[in-house]
């Protein structure tokens, strides 16, 4: 296994953009995220199939509320509070029939023990979280044991050996020089987290039985314009988005991605 993937999604002419995006960056992030998501689902599941899926640190609720007006069966873990009440506001604004398919638990990734029994969901989302882990492997095998054999998990995380990119193409070069050198960066928020990389995520995968079976790259061209950057027009979003959405899967432009989606297999 190589990590590849092979094939392109066709884009529709025009895509109907959801709600609750946010500016440019989140959603290039979301939905590119999202596609890839899917993508992997659908070759590993019937199409029709509810599946049971664990959001392991879901912020305010975008992929789990997507996943459940698709059909499946969504718990999500949100140990922020303020995150947890923007994901049940949004929550109840859906039907009745996606709302009773979702349920919200306080709590983190580190719980998952506590909550549930092993091999209790088909597809484990761990996304943005592990750069916050102080125990990442430990974190990561809890998260692997939750998942039925020939289960999904699907984990995004920011990319160690693309920190210097954002700086140096911002003209700060001092920055650039120390994100060579680091796994460390600020976040949007002024935190410090931690980066990591391919090569040491494909061996904690293997470590924890859940294999690297395909990854991706996020946000290869987006990733350095300011967060608040509102949406351009749909044709032009829609070609943005193809090109990032290629970009993700096409060597060697996913190696430099601000993020990187890798998606292992329960084995």
């Amino acid at each position: 296994m190589d990590g590849s993937v092979t094939g392109g999604a066709v884009l529709p002419a025009v895509v109907h953009w959801p709600a609750g995006y946010g500016g440019l960056r989140d959603t290039i992030r979301q939905e590119v995220i999202a596609r890839q998501l899917d993508e992997q689902i659908s070759a590993r599941y019937p199409v029709g199939q509810r599946l049971r899926i664990l959001d392991a640190g879901m912020g305010q609720g975008t992929q789990a509320l997507r996943l459940a007006r698709a059909g499946h069966t969504v718990t999500g873990l949100e140990a922020d509070p303020e995150l947890l009440k923007a994901a049940r506001e949004s929550l109840a604004t859906e039907p009745a029939g996606i709302r009773e398919r979702v349920r919200l638990i306080e709590g983190d990734g580190r719980e998952t023990g506590v909550h549930f029994l092993p091999g209790s969901f088909d597809v484990v989302l761990c996304h943005g979280v592990l750069m916050y882990a102080d125990e990442p492997d430990a974190l990561l095998a809890g998260l692997a044991r939750m998942l039925a054999p020939g289960g999904l998990l699907s984990l995004v995380v920011r990319n160690g050996e693309a920190l210097a990119m954002r700086p140096g193409l911002a003209g700060d070069w001092s920055g650039a020089l120390a994100g060579f050198d680091t796994d460390v960066y600020t976040d949007d928020n002024g935190v410090k987290v931690r980066a990591d990389r391919l090569d040491a995520l494909t061996s904690t995968l293997a470590g924890i039985a859940a294999p690297l079976h395909a990854w991706y790259g996020v946000r290869v061209f987006t990733d350095g314009i300011p967060a608040e950057t509102g949406l351009p027009a749909a044709e032009e979003l829609d070609r943005l988005l193809a090109a990032e959405e290629r970009a993700g899967r096409t060597d060697p432009y996913r190696r430099i991605a601000a993020l990187l989606h890798l998606c292992g297999v329960r084995g």
